[in-house]
């Protein structure tokens, strides 16, 4: 898969760890960047790639991973799901159809955070879930209005 990353300036460090983890599980990764204090900037950069689908999937972190997780999700297409344990990891993909997954570097620790990426991304949405129909909902939502 193709993976858009990026982050704020304080999760630079934390970011550079994912990177080579994520590609040594095979997966081509573009970093968008940390430098940007405004760290909404980074996070809708990724959202417009990852919803163009010029990425399959998206990863984004902050200190807390709750400001990156809201600005991406105001970029249409966009469904950023925070995580911060190993069961919102797999529920954002298999429950969700999470596009993004949003981490905060000083909530969880990088082994702990590569478990997450790890579960992310080895998971597929199934569209015959039984989260089917609640995922529709939404997307009809984004696309109507109603």
């Amino acid at each position: 898969m193709k993976i858009a990353i990026g982050c704020d300036p304080n999760a630079e460090d934390f970011k550079q760890q994912l990177i080579p983890f994520i590609q040594e599980m095979g997966h081509e990764v573009k970093d968008f960047g940390s430098d940007d204090v405004i760290y909404a900037n980074t996070a809708i950069a990724v959202g417009k790639a990852v919803a163009a689908k010029e990425y399959d999937r998206g990863i984004l972190v902050c200190g807390t991973g709750i400001g990156v997780s809201i600005a991406a999700n105001k970029v249409p297409g966009v469904y950023a799901a925070l995580v911060s344990n190993i069961y919102q990891a797999q529920r954002a993909q298999l429950s969700n159809n999470a596009n993004i997954i949003t981490m905060g570097s000083q909530v969880v620790g990088i082994e702990l955070a590569k478990c997450f990426v790890k579960e992310y991304l080895s998971l597929t949405y199934d569209p015959n879930s039984r989260s089917a129909k609640k995922v529709e909902r939404i997307t009809e939502f984004e696309r109507t209005g109603v």
